[in-house]
Order: structure tokens, then C-alpha cells, then sequence
């Protein structure tokens, strides 16, 4: 799983993307375990208070692989 996390981070990266995963502990949370592609740039702060993770590691590598990141 971490290794396929880590190749995933590095064909986010480069492609312009960041790759995050949900911080959160509790198994019961609604975005345990997820994860959200950024836009990698300046402004980065402001664009990760309105992105929810909502993604898994499978729907990233497909997005990513397909090249429809960016929608």
C-alpha cells in the first residue's frame, strides 16, 4: 500500500499535482483513509481549505494514469 501511495505521490508530482492524505485517526471519520490531489503551486493554502478528501489510492492512480487529473 505505501509503495503504491509513493509512486502515485511521484506521478502526481510530476504532472503538477500533490498528492494528501487524510490526517485523520479515527477509523469512523468520514475522510479516514482518502486522499485529495492539489494543484501544485502558490496559492496552495488557500486551495486546500475547499478540496475534501474524497479519493481513493485506485480512483488517483486511474485519474493519473488516464491523464484526467485535472478535471
Amino acid at each position: 500500500m505505501k509503495v503504491l501511495e509513493n509512486r502515485l505521490r511521484r506521478m502526481a508530482e510530476r504532472q503538477g499535482f500533490l498528492l494528501e492524505k487524510s490526517r485523520r485517526r479515527d477509523p469512523k471519520a468520514i475522510d479516514f483513509g482518502l486522499y485529495r490531489l492539489l494543484v501544485n503551486h502558490r496559492d496552495l493554502e488557500a486551495h486546500k481549505e475547499t478540496t475534501p478528501f474524497t479519493l481513493t489510492l485506485a480512483e488517483i492512480e486511474r485519474m493519473l494514469s488516464d491523464g484526467n487529473a485535472d478535471q
